[in-house]
């Protein structure tokens, strides 16, 4: 990366509010770490941030008053995000908010006292991040990511979409996203019940993901599993073509490619999780203890249908499963 290019991500602008909030709050000005994966100049990044602003706001935490907040955006570059770690961490937070687990490897081992509040992390007691999601020990608490379990439903979900399936792919970046590998062990456990043919496509390329989608092609009838990834979160426009262009059927695990033109995504509701994350800031700037709040597991899934990409794809989807979605995009 440029250096001019890396400069401009990692000097996030910090967020100042002229809102007032409901409560009055320390006296003293307090900052919070914000390490987000995603690009700032991403529309679908800036709404759901709006929904973590909001909620603090709410609790009486307003700009220009009582907290600032400083912004690092890594876009998906994993080094990126290791140097933000270390930067936020010397602007003196009283908290850091990391979604994702870019860069927390980082904040593990240089913050040893900032209390820091993850989102979106998987198994973070197989990870070390935390000794058990009840007690976390150490300085660290938040949210958890999907269970590996999750590619078994996304499979069920394509399949009811999409019923003439023969062969699903899922592909992921074996770098960005390692963990997506136990998805795709699920998904294919659960393969025979949904009388289909699952494969593991990892990629490291844009050039491979095209590649996969070339080969799922034809006959047998191919369809994708795409994980949640900055790889290609941040590729949506490149992904999105692809996939029409050869005409195939794939599910999601962000919302924001379903609204962006994918067929269907299914996921964690990460404004309601930031939301929930904002409460735990709160918590822990007036006072309480990381260790005093426990890991909680994500609970709150969203499904969204795109009627207008089923339609590009020939699908007529059945009512019953128009029913189970949250969202369906006309």
């Amino acid at each position: 990366m440029r250096r001019r290019a890396f400069i401009a991500l990692l000097g996030g602008a910090a967020a100042a509010w002229p809102l007032a909030g409901r409560a009055q709050g320390p006296d003293r000005l307090r900052r919070i770490g914000m390490l987000m994966p995603d690009s700032a100049s991403d529309p679908q990044s800036q709404s759901i941030i709006m929904a973590f602003e909001d909620e603090l706001r709410t609790l009486g935490w307003t700009g220009r008053r009582n907290v600032r907040l400083d912004y690092r955006w890594t876009g998906g570059d994993v080094d990126l995000a290791r140097a933000a770690a270390l930067e936020l961490l010397s602007l003196g937070p009283d908290v850091i908010l990391t979604d994702g687990g870019q860069g927390l490897g980082e904040l593990r081992r240089a913050a040893l006292t900032v209390p820091i509040v993850f989102m979106e992390i998987n198994e973070p007691v197989f990870y070390g991040f935390v000794d058990n999601l009840t007690h976390p020990g150490r300085n660290m608490t938040g949210f958890t990511g999907l269970e590996p379990a999750m590619g078994a439903k996304w499979l069920e979900l394509l399949s009811a979409i999409a019923p003439q399936l023969t062969r699903i792919a899922v592909t992921f970046n074996s770098q960005t996203t390692p963990g997506a590998a136990l998805f795709a062990r699920s998904a294919e456990a659960a393969a025979p019940n949904f009388a289909v043919e699952v494969i593991r496509a990892p990629v490291q390329e844009f050039a491979d993901l095209e590649g996969v989608m070339a080969l799922l092609t034809g006959e047998p009838r191919g369809g994708l599993i795409l994980p949640p990834d900055t790889f290609t979160d941040l590729q949506r426009k490149f992904i999105l073509e692809t996939v029409a262009r050869y005409h195939l059927p794939a599910i999601f695990g962000t919302r924001d490619m379903a609204a962006a033109g994918g067929l269907a995504s299914y996921g964690i509701d990460r404004a309601a999780q930031l939301r929930q994350a904002a409460a735990y800031v709160d918590h822990i700037l007036r006072g309480t203890r990381v260790n005093d709040r426990p890991v909680e597991r994500a609970s709150k899934f969203e499904l969204v249908i795109n009627l207008k990409a089923a339609k590009a794809l020939g699908l007529t989807i059945r009512p019953s499963v128009l029913a189970m979605a949250d969202a369906v995009i006309e």
